[in-house]
């Protein structure tokens, strides 16, 4: 069964895409190490990740962490899909 975002996990996406984010484990395929990623709102972590293999970054293992401790980190996928669906509203103010 194809992995799927639940909707509880869109809404608290828009909620919160104005808010602090990590983006852990981008490789940069070009000379093969982890990329330092910057923190950044969680609207532009979700596109970076979602667009990063076409820049030339490797996000098979990528994580984003936003909020308290204990909210659940968003993986490339997950990215890829919330970015797909909502697209632009996740960078809106």
């Amino acid at each position: 069964m194809p992995f799927s975002v639940t909707s509880a996990t869109s809404d608290a996406v828009l909620e919160a895409r104005n808010t602090d984010a990590e983006i852990l484990r981008i490789v940069d395929l070009a000379n093969k190490t982890d990329a330092k990623i910057g923190t950044m709102r969680l609207g532009q972590a979700i596109q970076f990740v979602a667009n990063a293999s076409v820049l030339g970054y490797g996000v098979r293992g990528a994580m984003v962490f936003y909020g308290k401790a204990g909210t659940p980190s968003l993986r490339a996928r997950e990215c890829e899909q919330l970015w797909a669906l909502y697209g632009f509203a996740l960078l809106e103010p």
